[in-house]
């Protein structure tokens, strides 16, 4: 079962809320008067009660520390969501280290939680070189990335529109985002749209009777309302006269709310989180699904008609390869089985595809453990389809269905055998990229027991881009994977916006003979 929309969440609430990893900035006056301005930053820590529908979630805290020519920031996360019966608890952690005029010199950046060890780290040299480190069980990987411009961390971004001198109602602008677990930017629109006055909690006392910690005193802030979009994606965040985020919001129900240190992190540690899932009037994922108003029988799907609203579907891959989108009516078809025989041997030579054929972060295509188990389940073979088969039934074999919260590696997942569609994804690809096989990774909405939930899987060349489902066993997988996206976190991100938006129905299903 998939977990993908919990992780684009926990992406969102973290790179989102309390610090994307890092952005460009753009004009050089308005660099100038930030420099100066940043001098009279103040020490001091904010503190956050996560809440999703209402309920008590999670913590965060953003740490400020000033010394004579250093500023340091420590964003902290921990969130307790519920899942298929379980209550996962995840802690995620950014650690940066700034000049006093708020250029990023390095930083540290964690995701902990049952199954988890990942972690990233990037060092500027001279505003011209970006070093990323990423790190996943034993493994490591780095990258260069040279820069044009210098770069700040994006957790300080009310920071810089605070003592930019940004915050001003009708102002609009544009930046670019870099996310260093794709090594890629992305334009983001900013503007600020209102100023008021909010009232937050500012020291609180125990009360016997409820059992919880209760305000007792009260601050009256005066606060921009700053509005963020990316791929979009809309976030909304309130931010007062210092640069510090007051209140802030996502799509799909997350509100993260200033408050006293006792209401954020004492009433979330006392309270019984095995209730959540009843308290949310379910868990995470199946709240996110989308109920089909037609029941698809157990055969398999070859071919799917649905009709999506609801949503902007512009800058969706829905169009190519096995999907046909008419107006607003999408058409899924079963790739051929048998019948579908690539005319290439492997290892693929094809110059076009080469981007499919090499590791990136978190996908360890050239570790010698990925290398190796990837030629001990092809064999000799040097067929396409006949290795992408074994791929395919390798990894659903060999995989315990375990739901997690987690940036999954290649390395990692096959040390561990466990996972979800997350999981499951980047191991395969890994392994057929290993063997010369180009894979990547799609991501969208899946048919299971009535409703369309979040899902990812993977897809390779064999004379044109085939679904496959380690995930389910499915080879090809069948017509009722819906693909919206194609690429690794940074696209599957955009899933976040279908989320309580996206209408789905089916208006014609064939089945295979």
């Amino acid at each position: 079962m998939n977990r993908r929309v919990l992780a684009t969440v926990i992406l969102v609430v973290w790179l989102g809320m309390m610090g994307w990893l890092v952005k460009r900035e753009f004009f050089r006056p308005r660099a100038e008067i930030l420099a100066d301005a940043a001098m009279s930053i103040p020490p001091g820590a904010t503190y956050y009660k996560l809440e999703l529908a209402g309920e008590h979630i999670g913590f965060a805290s953003s740490k400020v520390d000033t010394l004579q020519d250093t500023v340091t920031v420590q964003d902290l996360m921990i969130l307790q969501i519920p899942v298929l019966g379980t209550v996962q608890r995840v802690e995620a952690r950014t650690d940066a280290n700034l000049s006093r005029t708020l250029r990023l010199r390095s930083f540290e950046a964690s995701l902990r939680g049952a199954d988890v060890r990942f972690g990233v780290s990037g060092a500027v040299a001279g505003d011209s070189l970006l070093t990323v480190v990423v790190r996943s069980a034993d493994s490591e990987q780095e990258f260069e990335i040279p820069l044009e411009r210098p770069i700040i961390l994006p957790g300080l971004l009310p920071l810089n529109l605070a003592f930019g001198g940004e915050l001003k109602v009708g102002k609009s602008y544009s930046l670019r985002l870099f996310d260093p677990l794709q090594l890629e930017e992305m334009d983001v629109a900013v503007a600020v749209t209102a100023e008021s006055t909010l009232v937050v909690p500012d020291s609180a006392s125990f009360n016997e009777e409820l059992g919880i910690w209760v305000a007792v005193q009260w601050d009256t802030l005066h606060a921009w309302r700053v509005s963020q979009r990316i791929r979009g994606l809309e976030l909304e965040a309130w931010i007062d006269d210092m640069g510090q985020v007051v209140q802030a919001t996502t799509p799909v129900g997350f509100t993260m709310k200033r408050t006293a240190f006792e209401i954020a992190f004492e009433n979330l540690r006392r309270r019984d989180v095995s209730a959540l899932g009843e308290t949310l009037r379910g868990d995470l994922i199946r709240q996110t699904a989308i109920a089909s108003n037609a029941e698809l029988s157990g055969q398999t799907v070859q071919e799917l008609r649905v009709r999506l609203g609801g949503v902007d579907l512009n800058g969706f891959d829905l169009g190519g390869g096995r999907q046909q989108l008419e107006g607003d009516t999408l058409i899924v078809r079963r790739e051929p089985g048998e019948g579908f025989q690539p005319d290439y041997r492997l290892p693929s030579s094809d110059t076009a595809l080469a981007r499919y054929l090499v590791g990136e972060p978190l996908v360890q295509t050239s570790d010698p453990r990925i290398q190796a188990q990837a030629r001990q389940i092809v064999g000799r073979t040097r067929n396409p389809r006949r290795a992408a088969e074994r791929i395919t039934n390798w990894v659903h074999d060999e995989l315990a269905k375990r739901v997690t919260i987690s940036v999954p590696s290649a390395v990692e997942v096959l040390e561990s055998r466990r996972g979800d569609c997350n999981e499951h994804t980047v191991l395969y690809v890994a392994l057929a990229r290993a063997v010369g096989l180009p894979a990547r990774t799609a991501a969208g909405l899946v048919y299971v027991d009535g409703a369309f939930y979040y899902h990812a899987w993977p897809e390779v060349y064999l004379n044109g881009w085939v679904a496959v489902d380690p995930t389910f066993g499915q080879f090809p997988a069948d017509a009722s994977h819906l693909r919206f996206t194609i690429g690794g976190l940074a696209r599957q991100v955009e899933l976040i916006r279908l989320i309580g938006h996206l209408s789905l129905d089916v208006v014609g299903v064939r089945y295979a003979e």
